[in-house]
């Protein structure tokens, strides 16, 4: 996939998830923004050639380096959250509180990201 399609994938996943989680598909709902989160980390560090997998650990590693990076340790923390929802796939552990405090730092977290890349900074010129 390129830039533009993480990218896309990233918003389709976030309203998809929104959708799940409002027919109480919770695990489905889960597995869904965990989606959004990685394919907005996948879009930045494509964008800024950075080597990666699709493995969590890799995922994780471009968090923490574009939260070190971006002198933002706010990029580190929301994709903690989003590790929550990786978490809750299998089984669903997360209590209602937890989803709904959580949800919306995923949305932030990909938001986030995603202006990155249209504002230029996902390059690595920053």
């Amino acid at each position: 996939m390129r830039v533009h399609e993480h990218a896309a994938a990233a918003r389709e996943f976030l309203a998809a998830a929104d959708a799940e989680f409002a027919a109480d598909d919770l695990v489905q709902g889960s597995a869904k923004l965990w989606s959004a989160a990685s394919h907005a980390v996948m879009a930045v560090a494509q964008a800024r050639g950075w080597s990666y997998t699709l493995s969590h650990r890799s995922l994780k590693l471009a968090t923490v380096r574009l939260s070190k990076e971006e002198g933002d340790p706010l990029i580190a923390a929301q994709f903690g959250a989003a590790e929550k929802f990786l978490r809750n796939i299998s089984p669903d552990s997360m209590e209602d509180w937890e989803r709904d405090a959580d949800r919306p730092h995923i949305h932030d977290f990909v938001a986030r990201l995603l202006a990155l890349l249209e504002s230029g900074g996902a390059n690595g010129a920053r």
